[in-house]
């Protein structure tokens, strides 16, 4: 372990107390996508005062700590989600939204190693990358991509850290290349002939027509995509007719297309398309298929994963692991225009992620804003030694 990596360490662990105390006031009082202000409000009053600040996408803020110069974004979520908490401690919140999917146990690691970095300086400036709406659409992250803050924040990589209850306590996984998924929702509408339930051979049924789209759909994954090639087609919701005895006209169907392959993922619309549309037709029905782009594949830069591996494993209580999934998170699209890394951090809990019952311990919060900072370090050795190249790649 290096000296800057020693000190930055004690002064992170002193920041702890009031980090935990912090997650508590963010958990108690959560806002959902779009609404949240006061979260941001909070956080920057909890952050050290910066030298830029600049307000982005609508709810959300960069805020510069340590100097000027090539910087390393470190990403905190701000919402919450439209769920009612069940965990019954007396910090839950009683409003309907929740912090389920842990984004109050990132600011306040976020916040920790801001004050860290602050107080004791580091190898490069951060910039605490506060993003509205990453629950939901339109994307914060992409908003601010859009914005070109990221280039005139001089960001030259990017960094975020993400409970994961499927790694245990102790283990952080820190993955090169692809590691989340693409998802794009889409709605189909299969439009029939209406009819009496007792007269099918005088309608054309919009049902079976889109039972069989369901069916015909899976078969893109075993028969059309690469088996190397993580590929899942869901279909979330099903909607049709209002009695039990009519052939309705129409029926709609929701879902995702996920892939963690970018060239496949356009292949995978053109082909969902085909296969919706040509099963409507054999049934006697007309299909409308509208797919609307969501996250991209997520890719860790690969350097930024091997330096943050080596200080992982020089934190003894961190485990290096590998994960890939098919979930999603809109940090792809700051990994589209910055190399990028997203860690995922084990947490002992009895619940999984967006469960009313999520509540990961304080102990979380450490191990985040370790994890965070071994990315912050990992990050500031490969802009040093880029001597400045990355921050060349333009915005969209």
């Amino acid at each position: 372990m290096t000296e800057i990596h020693e000190r930055l360490r004690a002064a992170l662990h002193a920041k702890l107390p009031a980090a935990y105390a912090l997650r508590r006031e963010l958990h108690a009082e959560p806002y959902v996508s779009g609404r949240e202000e006061p979260t941001l409000k909070r956080v920057l009053d909890a952050l050290p005062d910066g030298t830029v600040m600049e307000r982005v996408a609508g709810t959300g803020a960069l805020l510069r700590v340590g100097g000027e110069g090539l910087a390393v974004g470190v990403r905190g979520e701000l919402d919450a989600l439209p769920i009612v908490e069940e965990t019954g401690v007396p910090w839950a919140s009683g409003n309907g939204a929740m912090h389920a999917c842990g984004h109050d146990v990132h600011l306040a690691a976020l916040v920790a190693l801001a004050g860290a970095v602050e107080r004791v300086g580091g190898p490069a400036p951060m910039v605490a990358v506060l993003q509205p709406r990453e629950e939901s659409y339109p994307s914060g992250a992409f908003d601010i991509v859009e914005s070109g803050a990221l280039h005139r924040h001089q960001i030259g990589a990017m960094v975020a850290a993400h409970v994961q209850p499927v790694l245990s306590a102790g283990e952080t996984a820190c993955t090169p290349g692809a590691v989340n998924a693409s998802s794009d929702e889409f709605t189909l509408t299969v439009r029939g002939q209406a009819g009496h339930a007792a007269y099918p051979h005088l309608s054309r049924d919009p049902v079976l027509a889109l039972a069989q789209i369901i069916v015909a759909a899976q078969q893109i994954v075993s028969r059309d995509s690469d088996p190397m090639t993580p590929t899942v087609v869901t279909f979330g919701t099903v909607t049709a007719g209002t009695a039990p005895n009519a052939i309705p006209e129409t029926a709609v169907a929701r879902g995702t297309l996920r892939t963690m392959s970018e060239p496949w993922r356009h292949q995978l619309h053109d082909r969902f398309r085909a296969v919706v549309e040509g099963t409507a037709r054999v049934h006697g029905c007309e299909a409308d298929v509208r797919i609307m782009p969501g996250e991209p594949v997520l890719v860790n830069d690969a350097r930024l994963a091997e330096e943050t591996g080596y200080i992982l494993v020089d934190t003894a209580h961190h485990m290096p692991v590998m994960l890939r999934s098919c979930g999603a998170d809109d940090f792809a699209h700051f990994a589209s225009v910055v190399p990028s890394l997203m860690l995922f951090v084990g947490t002992d809990t009895t619940s999984g992620l967006h469960s009313p019952y999520f509540l990961p311990g304080d102990e979380t919060v450490a191990a985040v804003a370790e994890s965070l900072l071994a990315a912050y370090l990992g990050a500031a050795r490969v802009i040093g030694a880029d001597g400045g190249k990355t921050h060349d790649r333009q915005p969209r």
